[in-house]
C-alpha cells in the first residue's frame, strides 16, 4: 500500500488518511480481543478507559513489555509501511475505548514519543478536531485562544497517520458528544470510504482506537507477560 498517496491536502503538514485499512473481520477480532482484556489492565479516566501495551511511557524510560500476539500483527503491519525513520519500529500501543458522549481535551502527544502517530479505529466513527493555540494579550491580562484549523472524520477500520507540524504544533481533541454534524470544515471528506453529505448527523457508538507508535527511550529490562 502506498500510504503517501493518501495525504490530506486540506490540512497543514502532515496528515495521511487511509479508509478500510483493516477488514470488517479484523475489526471484529480486535473488538473481541479488547473486550476480553482483564479488568486490572484497564486504566479508568473521567472520559474514557485505556490500556498500555508494550509498557508504560515515562520520561525516565519505558520498561518494555511483550505485546500480545493478536495486537503484534497490526504493529508489524504498521512497521512494514515504513512510516518511521529507517531502523525505527513501533514498540507501543495505546488502546482507548470511548463510549458515546466521551472525548478527550485538546492536547499534544509530546516528546515521549517519536513524532509520528498512527491510529487504527474500530467500532464507530469520531470527529477529530485540530486547534491552533495562541496567546491573546490585553491591557489587563493574557489568555490562551484556540482556533480550529481542521476536522477529520475518522471512520471505523481506517488508518490515520499524523506527523510534522500536525504533531508538534497543533492540539487535537474529540468533543464530548453523542453525535457529529458533517460540515465543510472536514478536511478529509473527499477521501472517506463512504459518502457523507453536508448537514448529515452521525450518531456515535462505542469506539476502540489502537494508537501504534514508537517510544524512543526504553530501559534494557524487558518483562514478558503471559
Amino acid at each position: 500500500m502506498n500510504w503517501k498517496k493518501s495525504q490530506v491536502e486540506r490540512c497543514p503538514a502532515t496528515v495521511y488518511y487511509v479508509p478500510n485499512f483493516i477488514t470488517p473481520e479484523e475489526e471484529a477480532s480486535i473488538l473481541q480481543a479488547v473486550s476480553r482484556a482483564p479488568k486490572p489492565k484497564w486504566t479508568h479516566l473521567a472520559n474514557r478507559r485505556l490500556i498500555n501495551y508494550g509498557g508504560i511511557p515515562h520520561p525516565k524510560g519505558m520498561i518494555a513489555e511483550s505485546i500480545p500476539a493478536w495486537l503484534e500483527r497490526y504493529v508489524d503491519r504498521i512497521n512494514e509501511l515504513g512510516l518511521f525513520e529507517q531502523g525505527t519500529k513501533a514498540n507501543h500501543v495505546l488502546v482507548n475505548e470511548y463510549l458515546p458522549g466521551q472525548g478527550i481535551m485538546p492536547h499534544l502527544d509530546g516528546p515521549l514519543f517519536y513524532p509520528t502517530i498512527t491510529t487504527i479505529s474500530c467500532g464507530s466513527h469520531t470527529l477529530l478536531e485540530y486547534f491552533e493555540q495562541s496567546e491573546n494579550e490585553s491591557s489587563d491580562s493574557s489568555t490562551m485562544v484556540r482556533r480550529r484549523i481542521a476536522s477529520l472524520l475518522i471512520e471505523p477500520r481506517s488508518l490515520l497517520v499524523v506527523k510534522d507540524d500536525m504533531y508538534h504544533r497543533y492540539l487535537h481533541a474529540i468533543q464530548d458528544r453523542n453525535e457529529d454534524v458533517i460540515d465543510d470544515g472536514i478536511a478529509n471528506i473527499s477521501q472517506l470510504g463512504h459518502e457523507v453529505k453536508i448537514g448529515e448527523v452521525l450518531h456515535r457508538a462505542t469506539r476502540v482506537s489502537l494508537t501504534i507508535r514508537h517510544v524512543p527511550k526504553t530501559t534494557k529490562m524487558k518483562i514478558k507477560l503471559f
